[in-house]
């Protein structure tokens, strides 16, 4: 077995890549040993006896799948989690979220004629103020107060 490793040094410098990635095919080696010359590594290439072979990548098949999921909601368990809450959405963004809704919902409420203008304003300054965890807790005030029948 010829010692083809100036060949393999000429092929790499030809082609542009490293050692490693330069094939040289068993089945002509004996003709290998006599290419001395870049010009008969080239002849080499052009005839398929010296091949580039191909880059070696991590797959990025299972990430692109992944990350399809996780834009679809899963693998958002606890588990899942690092950081606190705030880390995840900033207390801001909760309350912007909540109060708006709240906001909006009341507002319906008001001109769709539910509640009378002063019950609106009493409620906005108590959801403004934070007593209300969500929609569903205002409205169960409201009921509670007597403002909405059962199911409004």
């Amino acid at each position: 077995m010829p010692d083809l490793s100036n060949q393999r040094r000429l092929a790499a410098a030809l082609l542009k890549c490293g050692e490693g990635r330069v094939f040289l095919d068993p089945a002509s080696q004996e003709d290998l040993a006599d290419a001395v010359t870049r010009a008969d590594v080239r002849g080499a290439i052009k005839a398929g006896v010296i091949r580039r072979r191909a880059t070696i990548g991590t797959s990025r098949a299972r990430a692109r799948r992944r990350a399809q999921e996780v834009a679809k909601g899963r693998h958002q368990g606890p588990g899942s989690r690092k950081g606190t809450p705030e880390s995840r959405l900033t207390r801001k963004s909760r309350w912007m979220r909540r109060i708006r809704a709240q906001r909006d919902l009341l507002r319906e409420l008001r001109t769709g004629k539910k509640i009378p203008p002063k019950v609106y304003r009493e409620f906005y300054r108590r959801a403004k103020g934070g007593m209300f965890r969500s929609r569903a807790h205002l409205l169960q005030n409201l009921r509670l107060a007597g403002h909405l029948p059962e199911a409004a």
